[in-house]
């Protein structure tokens, strides 16, 4: 009977050191982990005007949409509808098939920009676009 009490109380206290070292790494994750797109980041943009010319834009944001650090930034002045009309002060005209394309690495996204997440060190285009067909 003693011996097996005293593996008892062993395996009780296996189970809690055992417990506390899995909460003192839960609670090290929680603290010091993966914020996701929470905190500072640096993004770069390209804006390709109309005539091809070229601007880069680094934003240093704690936004976690494009959209948002696109604002923050000055990069753009607002959205409507999920759309951006005017870039770098350069505005696309909709009844002449203009509009800005949004490309991640020449990579054409498929979020509109208030849906898109960004991370540090992410290098985004804003390129003028003339005609929508085979878009």
């Amino acid at each position: 009977m003693k011996t097996m009490k005293k593996e008892t109380k062993i395996t009780i206290i296996a189970v809690i050191i055992f417990a506390l070292i899995v909460s003192a790494f839960v609670a090290a994750f929680l603290i010091f982990g993966d914020d996701g797109n929470a905190g500072a980041k640096t993004v770069t943009v390209t804006v390709v005007h109309k005539d091809a010319s070229q601007k880069i834009f680094t934003l240093n944001t704690d936004a976690e949409t494009l959209g948002a650090a696109l604002i923050e930034g000055g990069v753009i002045g607002n959205i409507e509808s999920g759309m951006i009309f005017t870039v770098d002060n350069e505005t696309a005209n909709g009844a002449a098939e203009e509009w800005w394309c949004i490309t991640k690495g020449g990579e054409m996204l498929w979020t509109g920009v208030n849906d898109t997440m960004i991370a540090d060190g992410d290098c985004y285009e804003l390129t003028f676009t003339v005609g929508y067909e085979g878009w």
